[in-house]
């Protein structure tokens, strides 16, 4: 009869792909201490390799998503400017009667 399956966290995943990943010790020997198996190891520090790239990427998405939400916002706000004067000019172009 089978065990239940163990479900790790991401932060248990990061660590384990972390100490795969300096190359001090084998996969076996970060197998052994942290309970797992060592194919396991390898999976996870292939897995951080794949995302790594990912990891940064995101980062400068992010980023110009939100130069284009500040320059979006900047330009409502000059548009709110620009129709309170156009209301106040109309209205001083009333009263001298132009």
């Amino acid at each position: 009869m089978k065990g239940k399956r163990r479900r790790h966290d991401p932060e248990f995943k990061a660590r384990v792909a972390i100490e795969a990943l300096k190359n001090i010790r084998t996969a076996s020997e970060i197998a052994k201490e942290f309970q797992i198996h060592p194919a396991q190891v390898s999976d996870w520090k292939k897995q951080m390799l794949d995302g790594a790239s990912d990891l940064f990427g995101a980062g400068k998405k992010k980023s110009a998503e939100e130069d284009l939400e500040a320059q979006k916002d900047n330009l409502h706000a000059k548009i709110g400017q620009q129709a309170i004067e156009i209301d106040f000019l109309r209205k001083k172009s009333k009263q001298l009667g132009l």
